[in-house]
């Protein structure tokens, strides 16, 4: 009887231990993962603005329980430094446009605000940890689940970007993709690759820098390029509608709603282009390749060929070459921000040699769709028998070019020199490429040569050297001169 009595004592504290290993797997699961202080909040498209839900690494419940899409891509969201401890007004709107492109996926919004509100170097420390707390989240979802990384794109701003590249590193697998949204300049750009955003990180890293104004430890955005391709909007420094006369104005129209946007209007402004490219698919903005953005202004790198362009934002194309590749556009200062770029290239030349300094002109342009007339440029120098290539760029679609007039304006100031014998020019020809469609145009003047003068009207110039121009259309008469138009669309000053 004592030899059954212990055997039934030995086999319940069997039971006993196989029961609480089994039970105990989730707790002892969450006791691994108790300090990570970072949350992770699938928002939903009904509640774009609210962290009504949170995967807690360890707990497998909270994945069901929050209609996690095992079959679709995941979106991490992962904010930046904030001075109220509270979430910015940008966040629930990258949100909705992530669920507005992509309705089946997962947002996650990852939440480290309270190590996020401390003094910038004590916060820009915390990249690090929260970096580490990603990647465990994402090791977790992968080990448990079998959820495929190469789902996840990881989308980090300003200091976020950091802590997005951090977690790219130490992942078991690399992330599919990361998106730098200005990652943040002080503290990092001086900082070895493991401790900051580098191409290493993810299959693709692209990154978008909007504010580098100043010198390099004081930037606000990191200058230098740490992804595979780096976009420079509007050269990187500064966006146009960010100046403090804007600002007022929006606070005019809007109110005080958006203030912590118009404070960081240049460095956020990353964040808007992103979002941009998510609304407007049809119409993505395109970037081209450049060693520098004085090359760019110049209009000297508007060329397709060998991925020397590329889409801004969510349709990027995912090319990846040994070193990063730097590529510049203009935009405009509000959604959608996409313009259209053009290189014009005009050999001036006269009887007389002749230069002047820091010269304005107007430039227009005319279309088979529409036109852009009286855009500004200014030529630091202009010089007789020399050519000059520039860059301009128009806000709305004008179509097939087929006419433009060229304007020299005269000084705002009284000069004695104009009094007495307004300088000119003579242009015969000037070039002109079209960056969007990559087509090349010679516009030939209306009589053999056109005389620019500054201060005086405008120089008229038409397409030549264009067989269509023979064959289909018909004369039209500009100012006394006959030529042969396509009659595609009426153009200003003429008559048929």
């Amino acid at each position: 009887m004592e030899g059954k009595a212990l055997l039934l004592v030995v086999l319940g504290l069997w039971l006993q231990s196989l029961t609480a290993s089994r039970g105990g797997v989730a707790a002892a699961d969450a006791r691994e993962f108790k300090d990570i202080e970072s949350k992770f909040a699938l928002r939903t498209p009904e509640d774009t603005a609210e962290d009504t839900c949170h995967l807690v690494p360890g707990v497998s419940e909270s994945v069901a329980h929050c209609h996690f899409n095992h079959s679709s891509k995941t979106f991490v969201v992962i904010h930046g430094w904030t001075v109220t401890g509270m979430y910015e007004s940008w966040v629930p709107k990258l949100v909705a446009a992530l669920y507005k492109r992509e309705p089946d996926s997962n947002v996650i919004v990852v939440d480290w605000l309270s190590r996020a509100q401390q003094h910038y170097p004590v916060s820009a420390g915390y990249t690090k940890l929260v970096g580490k707390d990603v990647a465990r989240f994402i090791n977790w979802m992968e080990e448990e689940f079998n959820y495929p990384v190469d789902n996840v794109h990881l989308l980090g701003y300003s200091l976020g970007a950091h802590a997005a590249g951090i977690a790219g590193s130490l992942t078991n697998k690399k992330v599919n993709r990361i998106t730098g949204l200005d990652p943040a300049g002080p503290n990092f750009e001086y900082a070895e690759a493991p401790s900051r955003l580098s191409p290493d990180d993810a299959d693709f890293v692209d990154v978008l820098h909007t504010f580098t104004r100043g010198s390099p430890d004081r930037s606000i955005g990191i200058q230098k390029p740490v992804g595979h391709v780096d976009i420079y909007p509007n050269g990187g420094t500064f966006q146009p509608g960010c100046n403090i006369g804007e600002a007022i104005r929006v606070i005019a129209e809007r109110g005080l709603g958006d203030v912590d946007q118009l404070v960081k209007c240049s460095h956020e402004r990353s964040i808007h282009l992103f979002i941009d490219s998510l609304l407007n698919e049809e119409n993505p903005s395109k970037a081209y390749r450049c060693n520098s953005k004085e090359a760019f202004e110049k209009g000297l790198c508007l060329s397709c060929r060998k991925n020397r362009c590329n889409n801004l934002g969510y349709e990027i194309n995912k090319v990846r070459a040994k070193r990063s590749s730097k590529m510049y556009l203009k935009t405009r200062s509000q959604m959608p921000y996409k313009v259209f770029h053009y290189q014009v290239k005009i050999h001036f030349s006269g009887t007389e040699s002749d230069t002047q300094t820091n010269q304005a002109f107007e430039i227009s342009l005319y279309g088979t769709v529409a036109e852009s007339e009286n855009i500004p440029f200014t030529l630091p120098e202009v010089s007789t028998n020399k050519t000059y290539s520039f860059l301009i760029y128009t806000e709305v679609d004008i179509g097939e070019l087929l006419m433009m007039k060229l304007k020299w304006k005269s000084d705002s100031y009284f000069s004695w020199s104009d009094w007495w014998s307004s300088p000119r020019f003579a242009i015969e020809k000037i070039r002109v490429k079209a960056g969007e469609t990559q087509k090349k145009v010679i516009f030939c003047s209306r009589e053999k040569v056109a005389h620019l003068q500054k201060g005086k009207g405008s120089a008229v110039f038409v397409k030549c050297h264009d067989k269509s121009l023979k064959k289909s259309g018909c004369p039209c008469q500009l100012s006394g001169s006959a030529i042969f138009i396509p009659a595609l669309a009426p153009l200003p000053d003429a008559k048929c």
